[in-house]
């Protein structure tokens, strides 16, 4: 589903800041993935170029048997809208709008009708467990409820592919549990899921492990989930 083929990309500046250096990886259909590193070692980076919010330099990548390279912002929306929903750490939820309102705003932009977007939103909120909040806007809210309407609000359209940039970086450690245990029944039911993360406890829940160091792929490891509760 994901390849990639030495993919690079710098920023450019008076000292330009090479990220990514020659990325060979390849992610399947229904993968349950990590992506660990240091401050600076090009995580986030990566996934802003998988989640097609970044452009690369230079090598390939291939979306689905699709090159998405030098995509105008119309097309790159079209592909992140059918392809990929994303989960943030700081949640990203519109404080104006209320539960209900920010889990059917994919649907919105989608030009779904405002009645069948609401049940649908609804119904996403009963999958996550907050539908008696659905009225609730976010600053009622703890940070595992935002995490957990981000987290609909990823799936009301049906993505193949989650992005989740530090989705507990924000949470305790029991909310942390209780919201990687929802990010694994959402892979359960086949869709890929890609967390980028600095807490190792928070890895070990997923089947597959790739470190960056300096913008490479340092290692890329299969892993048996620790079925453990998380600490931090």
């Amino acid at each position: 589903m994901i390849h990639l083929e030495k993919l690079n990309k710098t920023y450019p500046g008076v000292q330009p800041l090479h990220v990514l250096k020659d990325i060979d990886l390849s992610i399947e259909q229904g993968e349950y993935v990590s992506i660990m590193g240091a401050s600076g070692s090009g995580k986030s980076t990566l996934l802003n170029v998988l989640g097609i919010l970044d452009d690369y330099d230079t090598g390939r990548y291939m979306l689905d048997d699709k090159l998405i390279a030098g995509l105008s912002e119309k097309k790159a929306a079209v592909y992140r809208n059918k392809m990929i929903g994303f989960v943030f750490q700081s949640f990203n939820l519109i404080s104006f709008k209320n539960a209900m309102e920010n889990v059917a705003l994919p649907l919105f932009y989608k030009g779904v009708a405002r009645k069948k977007r609401n049940q649908l939103a609804l119904d996403y909120l009963e999958k996550v467990g907050l539908k008696e909040w659905w009225h609730h806007y976010p600053n009622e809210l703890s940070g595992g409820q935002k995490q957990r309407i981000s987290i609909a609000r990823a799936l009301i359209s049906q993505p193949r592919i989650i992005l989740a940039d530090e989705p507990t970086g924000a949470l305790d450690s029991h909310t942390t549990d209780e919201v990687i245990q929802l990010l694994s029944e959402v892979n359960a039911e086949g869709i890929t899921m890609i967390i980028v993360t600095h807490e190792k406890s928070v890895a070990e829940k997923t089947k597959r492990i790739i470190h960056l160091k300096d913008g490479f792929i340092e290692s890329d490891t299969i892993n048996v989930p620790n079925l453990a509760t998380c600490s931090k």
